[in-house]
Formats: structure tokens, sequence, C-alpha cells
């Protein structure tokens, strides 16, 4: 057998690039754990004697990839260690390929710098006026609902 976290070929996790890692990723095999057990999802008549349950673990704090700033921000956002499940399909395989995918989407949200505060800005004079002619036209609109007097 081969070595734990190495099963089947599947070996590093690439992180594609983005915003927070702009020259993406590459996440050792050695850094990740896969387990397998036994899914509760499709499988006909294999669904009680195949391991196609896939539970992948990253342990952010230790990993050696991430820069100081970097592991801050994953560990804020997600914790650690982050734990990806996927039992939706019916092969060991694809349910590997797919919690591999769901880890790298995280983290690559996670690395994703805060969006900038927002800047208050003073409304437009044109919105103002629009604003207050509004506001004259329904009191006159409801200036007329009153009784009527005869003088």
């Amino acid at each position: 057998m081969s070595a734990p976290g190495r099963v089947g070929g599947v070996g590093d996790l690439p992180v594609a690039p983005g915003p927070g890692v702009p020259g993406g990723l590459l996440i050792p095999s050695g850094e990740l754990v896969e387990r397998f057990s036994r899914s509760s999802g499709p499988g006909g008549q294999s669904v009680n004697t195949s391991d196609s349950r896939v539970e992948l673990e990253y342990d952010v704090s230790t990993s050696a990839v991430l820069t100081d700033s970097q592991r801050a921000r994953a560990v804020g956002t997600l914790g650690s260690p982050i734990v990806v499940v996927a039992s939706e399909h019916r092969s060991q395989h694809r349910n590997r390929v797919a919690a591999r995918e769901r880890l790298a989407q995280r983290l690559r949200t996670a690395l994703a710098p805060p969006a900038p505060p927002r800047r208050a800005t003073k409304p437009t004079r044109g919105s103002q006026r629009r604003r207050l002619e509004a506001k004259k036209q329904r009191g006159r609109t409801k200036s007329l609902r009153g009784r009527v007097r005869e003088d």
C-alpha cells in the first residue's frame, strides 16, 4: 500500500491563483490526511461493501506552504484543521476529487483579502432636489384628501 495521504495516484493539491493567492498554491500530499468510510449515499449493491465516503483534512496552522499572513487569515476564517467530506458520488475516486476541489475552493475564498470598507459619500445635489420635490408632491396629494368645507 502507498504512503498515507497518497492513495490511488492522487498527489499534491493545486490551488488556482486568485485574490490573496496571486501565484496559486501547491499543497503537498504529506500535509493532507484522507480517511475513507462507508457512504450513506447511492451505490446499489456495493453500498455496504465499499468505503466510498472521503474525509479530507488539512491543518492550516502547521502548513509550511502558507505565509504567516495567509495562515492567520485562513485560521481566522475557517479555523484549523479544515475538514471536507464528500460522499455524493458512487466511486471513491470521484469523491476524492470532489473533496479536493471543495478544499481548494474554501482555501481560495478564505485567503482572499477582505473587501475595503465602504466610504460614505454625500447625496448628489440632483438627488436631494428630486427627494424634496417628491416629498412636496406627496404632501400636496395628501392635503387634497381632507374633508371639503364650505366657506
